[in-house]
């Protein structure tokens, strides 16, 4: 199976490529200490690395790509390096949204907003509601974002719910926290790619992922792009997704074709 070039599109019937894309940033530290640059440097070439992979992926047809830009773990990170982070994000949110708006692409930010400055939650606010009516591909960056906060939250949204039986000890289905996690509107991811050469998922959308094919990379995020997306994605087409079925069950099945002009 070979993906679309820059000059092949795929024909609108394909269904085989994942409709939606995780994606773990890491490595921009490490980038920038293998060029005995600070660290900093890294993250300012990594926010070029997430511009070309974005535009990578509509090229493609993904529908949705989450990235994770900043767990709540990385606070413990030393206090300039932070600082420096939530800086390149106000600046990005400023400078990038506008462009992500020319193309239709909708800008969702997920997380526990409460944790930043007021100037930076209004930047998310006004930039989260300006492209809310794009039909494009769904751009979703999480910060200060964590797996655990994320089922704990829906958890305790659930239970303030009035459908959640209030008599003895409440009684939580799947079917009842899943409209409160974070993008429960959206697809689960089908394909999780991490960057850096590590080879866990650091508590990153612990729920969607239970399914999800996971692709690991030792290239530094500030030098990914199209093309190791793309070997992520032919990595993912070769696989078999049995979401608990068998192999012979599948085999029963029509499966679509990836067809390129």
């Amino acid at each position: 199976m070979t993906l679309p070039s820059s000059t092949t599109q795929l024909v609108p019937e394909v269904h085989a490529i994942p409709q939606h894309v995780a994606i773990i940033m890491d490595g921009n530290g490490r980038w920038a200490s293998s060029r005995r640059l600070p660290r900093v440097a890294g993250h300012e070439r990594g926010l070029s690395a997430l511009r070309k992979t974005v535009e990578a992926s509509v090229e493609i047809g993904i529908k949705a790509l989450t990235v994770f830009a900043f767990s709540s773990e990385n606070w413990r990170r030393p206090e300039d390096e932070v600082s420096f982070l939530m800086a390149l994000f106000l600046r990005a949110l400023r400078r990038e949204v506008k462009e992500l708006h020319r193309n239709g692409i909708q800008l969702r930010i997920i997380g526990d907003l409460d944790g930043f400055s007021e100037p930076l939650r209004k930047a998310i606010r006004d930039s989260v509601e300006r492209t809310r009516g794009n039909e494009g591909m769904v751009l979703t960056v999480a910060v200060n974002y964590g797996g655990r906060w994320d089922v704990l939250n829906a958890v305790n949204k659930a239970l303030e719910q009035d459908g959640v039986q209030r008599s003895g000890t409440p009684r939580l289905t799947e079917d009842s926290i899943r409209p409160y996690l974070a993008l429960s509107d959206l697809p689960e991811p089908d394909l999780f790619i991490r960057t850096g050469g590590e080879q866990r998922i650091s508590n990153f959308m612990l729920w969607q992922l239970a399914y999800t094919e996971l692709f690991f990379t030792n290239v530094h995020w500030p030098d990914f792009d199209g093309t190791v997306l793309r070997e992520a994605i032919e990595s993912y087409l070769v696989r078999e997704r049995r979401f608990g079925r068998t192999s012979g069950q599948l085999a029963s099945q029509t499966m679509p074709s990836i067809r390129t002009n």
